[in-house]
């Protein structure tokens, strides 16, 4: 690619699928919430009116989420969302009619007991995970080799999720497009840390919003120049058919430049 290319298209040399994207054949939007489209757990206007636009274009928007559905009760506008992966792809929910759909099996009582005895900071249960507290890992794995299971320790940012085996935002993910007849090259997927890259991985092109994560950045197609959920507001524009088709903006958002600032509330 050439130099002027590279100035106008935020690309990752080693995952270069931006330029085999037609932006008409998108049909749904896979992003994370916390991170990605909210900042302190709050949407901008600007967000909320472009997640509006795309879904009025007949697209999808999938929310792909660590959270439980406890904590979605105080998830902003999940009215826009056809489907949520909740709890990093062990429960689909439905947000139109409230059906929750399980993609995985309830921890075993050994674990669930060995868990409440180790003495850590913050437990919480959802469905069928877990979350706890960065600096509980040492504990949480001793519980999972003496219990023998073979459950998941996932990190994402300052938080732990236990999740249950073969269980992550890439299957969560599968399991929406089967159920909407959605190829997955037809999918983009958005995100901010490190608990998303599996599911960078089942998508036709994978999304880092600029303030994410250096390692999710690195293997990301594109970073955006926007940070949170600006910068998503900044595809749609891209991806929709009747705006002026113009890449993701640079600016300071390759992974060299991960530590600017904030160029934009979102």
């Amino acid at each position: 690619m050439s130099t002027k290319s590279r100035s106008t298209i935020p690309l990752n040399a080693s995952r270069n699928r931006l330029k085999s994207v037609n932006p008409q054949n998108i049909r749904a939007l896979a992003t994370d919430g916390d991170g990605t489209l909210l900042r302190d757990g709050r949407m901008g206007r600007q967000v909320v009116a472009a997640l509006r636009r795309w879904r009025q274009a007949g697209k999808k928007v999938l929310l792909i989420t660590g959270e439980t559905p406890e904590q979605l009760c105080d998830f902003p506008h999940l009215e826009l969302y056809d489907r949520v992966v909740a709890e990093n792809g062990a429960l689909l929910l439905h947000c139109g009619n409230h059906r929750e759909r399980k993609l995985a099996k309830p921890p075993p009582q050994r674990l669930i007991n060995a868990l409440k005895k180790a003495g850590l900071e913050r437990l919480h249960r959802g469905r069928l995970i877990f979350q706890a507290e960065l600096k509980d890992a040492r504990k949480i794995k001793r519980v999972l080799r003496e219990t023998g299971t073979t459950w998941q320790l996932i990190h994402n940012k300052n938080e732990l999720m236990i999740v249950p085996p073969g269980v992550s935002k890439a299957t969560g993910l599968s399991a929406i497009l089967k159920e909407l007849k959605i190829r997955r090259q037809q999918v983009i997927a958005i995100g901010d840390a490190e608990n998303d890259l599996a599911m960078f991985e089942n998508c036709g092109l994978a999304v880092a919003v600029h303030n994410a994560q250096p390692r999710l950045k690195k293997e990301s197609d594109v970073v955006t120049a926007g940070n949170f959920g600006k910068g998503i507001a900044e595809l749609i524009d891209w991806l929709l058919p009747d705006q002026k088709r113009r890449p993701p903006r640079t600016g300071k958002n390759s992974p060299r430049n991960s530590n600017s600032k904030d160029n934009g509330r979102s």
